[in-house]
């Protein structure tokens, strides 16, 4: 096995030519799809890599190994850097121009990508919950605090976990009539797979709001409401990400209040003359 590389800059276009007279024949399938779709493999899961080659996930961590990287993950960093050092004197628009498209792209994407259907699943499922319990780690807590801070103010028993071990405590004390809506990117972060896993094993109703349909995460989803935002893992916790994750959010929220309209209205009335008393 190859030594591990150091984190610094190094070119996955190198390496892979050093090491191409030592791969499998799946490997050789790996480094073609390599070679031919670098740009869009940053944004591609494990699963996704995987499926798109033939190949099992474990092949793909044993090639990314082979060329010296821990996992996956370490090798996408690496090969975002590479295509970033490509690119850095190109042309294009200014940078507010390129946050501006990326932000119109990602909602116009996760429009494109909404399913009615699974969308009225999911509101069903969290009005008729007893307990309604959200877990997102780094920039999909603050999503998922966002939903918090919507749902309350229409009268809604709802708590967001940002902690990892607090989620998985949490999920212990779920059962069939609880909701965990689980935010992740990736949907492949592991305190949150960790999470749901045990939230799943003691029956509570999983919603996942993930960015990739195959994913660790959706495994485990009764329902699974798809978001789209290419994030570069050199941009990892843009702001662009969590827009389309707030869109999904906005959905689900409004969907809720029309349903509700009354109640959702008094409580919206009462919560914004008890916070008026905060003004001066």
């Amino acid at each position: 096995m190859a030594q591990q590389i150091n984190h610094h800059y190094v070119d996955v276009t190198m390496l892979m030519e050093q090491h191409k007279n030592q791969f499998t024949k799946s490997e050789y399938k790996l480094y073609n799809y390599i070679t031919e779709n670098a740009e869009n493999i940053v944004y591609q899961s494990l699963t996704e890599m995987a499926n798109a080659c033939q190949v099992g996930e474990a092949t793909v961590l044993r090639f990314c190994r082979k060329l010296g990287y821990k996992g996956y993950q370490e090798f996408k960093l690496s090969l975002a850097r590479e295509l970033s050092n490509h690119e850095k004197n190109g042309n294009g628009g200014t940078y507010i121009d390129k946050v501006k498209n990326n932000m119109i792209q990602a909602v116009e994407d996760t429009y494109e990508l909404a399913d009615d259907e699974q969308l009225q699943q999911a509101i069903k499922q969290i009005m008729h919950a007893r307990d309604v319990v959200v877990y997102g780690v780094s920039s999909s807590g603050i999503a998922g605090l966002d939903m918090q801070n919507r749902l309350m103010r229409i009268g809604m028993n709802i708590e967001t976990i940002t902690d990892s071990h607090n989620q998985v405590i949490r999920s212990n004390s779920v059962d069939d009539q609880t909701v965990i809506i689980a935010i992740s990117l990736t949907g492949s972060t592991k305190d949150i797979i960790d999470a749901v896993s045990t939230g799943k094993d003691n029956g509570a109703t999983i919603i996942a709001i993930t960015n990739y349909a195959e994913s660790p995460l959706t495994r485990y989803a009764d329902i699974a409401l798809p978001t789209s935002a290419k994030e570069n893992p050199l941009d990892s916790g843009s702001l662009v990400s969590k827009i389309s994750q707030l869109f999904v959010i906005d959905l689900l929220c409004t969907g809720i209040t029309r349903q509700s309209y009354e109640q959702a209205k008094r409580n919206k009335e009462q919560v914004a003359a008890t916070i008026s008393d905060k003004l001066y």
